[in-house]
């Protein structure tokens, strides 16, 4: 806000702002008074031939801009870390191919328009997976919360094909990336292997294919993919690993639950994000 100095005698408003404000537009000022930027008294005063009093206090308030909208939806934000729900189709950082239209760029561009601070990448999901997705605030959180991952509670929802033989079990084999990018599982000890978990369990079931309650017990490349693709089940829109359907026109992948403790404050947090409708609307076909 800018306080002018107060007209020495009465006067119309538009010819003092004229003299007061020089050398700003004729057209700039009248700016001001149609958007209610003109304040006597504090009163907002649009009228050009509204007459001051020298005992008028009069201020020019600053223009107030609308909170930039963020570009995905934000389910948590504080001093420590930022939880976002990633759409699918959309990359976590950039790769050599896109540099801009990643979760981190619009993360950090909107962060800037509010004058926030940045983020800092602590994990990844697949760019056709869709759910909740942890940005640290700092340097140091970033740290602390990599070192503490292992801790870190995570839980995926999969529309499959078919249903799995077994409705709940753990799936444990070593994965090994190809040079074609594809994550395989290794029968004899391979260069470069990775020790793999999965936990899952049956939630619904429909003729063609069946929800199913993942959690990761590890954290590999695409390691929720080929499980369930290694137990015959592959994750509905995924050709890469063997799926023929695809009805939602997507990979039917959702981080859904994400929990863990404040490295720093020591309160524990966790996040729920639902099924997306058009893998909802799956699971609600009779």
């Amino acid at each position: 806000m800018n306080t002018l100095p107060s007209p020495s005698d009465t006067t119309p408003l538009l010819p003092w702002l004229l003299q007061s404000l020089a050398p700003m537009s004729r057209t700039s000022i009248k700016e001001l008074l149609r958007s209610g930027r003109v304040q006597v008294n504090e009163t907002s005063i649009t009228r050009h031939d509204h007459i001051l009093q020298p005992t008028d206090r009069i201020c020019i308030v600053r223009e107030v801009r609308p909170a930039p909208e963020a570009p995905f939806p934000i389910l948590h934000d504080d001093e420590h870390f930022i939880v976002i729900e990633k759409p699918a189709g959309l990359l976590t950082v950039a790769t050599d191919t896109e540099k801009l239209q990643t979760a981190y760029v619009l993360l950090r561009d909107w962060l800037q328009e509010r004058n926030a601070g940045r983020p800092f990448v602590v994990h990844r999901l697949d760019r056709e997976t869709s759910g909740l997705l942890l940005f640290a605030r700092s340097i140091e959180m970033r740290d602390r919360l990599q070192e503490a991952w292992p801790t870190v509670r995570k839980k995926y929802l999969a529309v499959v094909e078919g249903v799995p033989q077994r409705r709940e079990g753990r799936i444990e084999t070593d994965l090994v990336e190809g040079r074609d990018l594809r994550m395989r599982i290794c029968r004899t000890p391979t260069r470069g292997m990775q020790h793999a978990i999965t936990a899952y369990r049956v939630l619904q079931e429909r003729e063609q294919y069946s929800l199913v309650e993942v959690e990761l017990l590890t954290g590999r490349k695409h390691q929720i993919r080929v499980h369930l693709a290694h137990v015959g089940c592959p994750v509905l829109g995924d050709a890469m690993y063997g799926a023929k359907l695809n009805p939602a026109g997507r990979l039917a992948l959702h981080a859904w639950q994400l929990a863990l403790k404040d490295p720093i404050s020591g309160t524990w947090h966790d996040w729920e994000s639902p099924l997306p409708n058009e893998l909802e609307k799956l699971m609600n076909t009779v």
